[in-house]
C-alpha cells in the first residue's frame, strides 16, 4: 500500500491524536485524545481491510470516552463483551483476535485502574496492537504503537518521580 493512501494518511492523524494523549500526565487528557485516535482508526483499519480491529477500535473509542467520567467495573464488563461479540460477528479468526485482546485489556484499565497501574496495563494493550498493526502494514500505527510505548513508559518514569519527589518532600517537611 502506498505510504501516503487515504488509509495510511488516518493512520499518521491517528498517530499524532495518540502520542498527543500519552504524554499527559492527566488521566481524562490522555483518555479524550485517545478516544479520538481510536475513532480514527476504525476508518483506517476498514480501508486495510481489517475489520476485527476497525470494529475493536470502534468499542475502544466509546469505551475510553466514557471512561474519562465513569470508572466501573460494569462498564468495563460491557466494553469486554462488545469487543468480543463485534468480533465473533465479522467473523475475526487467528491474529484477528489479537486487536481484540488488546481492545479488551484497554477496557478493562481504562474503567478500573488509574495512574501508573492503568498505564502497565494500557502498556500491555499497546503490545498487542503493535503487532496487529505490523501485521496489516499499518506504517502510521505501528509508528504510533511503538511511540505510545515509548510516551507511556516515559509518563510512568516521571509520575513515579514525582511522586518518589513529593513522599520526600512530605517526609523531610514532618521532620523538621
Amino acid at each position: 500500500m502506498h505510504p501516503l493512501s487515504p488509509a495510511q494518511l488516518l493512520g499518521y492523524l491517528a498517530l499524532v491524536l495518540g502520542v498527543s494523549g500519552f504524554l499527559q500526565r492527566d488521566d481524562r487528557r490522555l483518555k479524550l485524545l485517545v478516544s479520538a485516535e481510536c475513532f480514527v482508526l476504525v476508518a483506517h483499519f476498514a480501508l486495510l481491510g481489517r475489520p476485527s480491529a476497525s470494529t475493536s477500535a470502534l468499542v475502544s473509542g466509546f469505551r475510553t470516552g466514557l471512561s474519562a467520567w465513569y470508572r466501573s467495573a460494569w462498564l468495563a464488563a460491557a466494553a469486554v463483551a462488545a469487543t468480543v461479540g463485534l468480533a465473533v460477528a465479522v467473523g475475526t479468526t487467528g491474529a484477528g483476535w489479537i486487536p481484540v485482546a488488546g481492545s479488551s485489556l484497554g477496557g478493562v484499565a481504562l474503567f478500573t485502574l488509574r495512574g501508573i497501574p492503568m498505564r502497565l496495563v494500557v502498556l500491555v494493550s499497546t503490545f498487542c496492537w503493535l503487532v496487529n498493526d505490523v501485521l496489516a502494514g499499518s506504517i502510521g500505527g505501528t509508528v504510533l504503537e511503538s511511540l505510545i510505548a515509548t510516551a507511556s513508559i516515559t509518563t510512568m518514569v516521571r509520575m513515579a518521580l514525582a511522586a518518589r519527589a513529593e513522599g520526600a518532600a512530605e517526609t523531610e517537611g514532618a521532620a523538621g
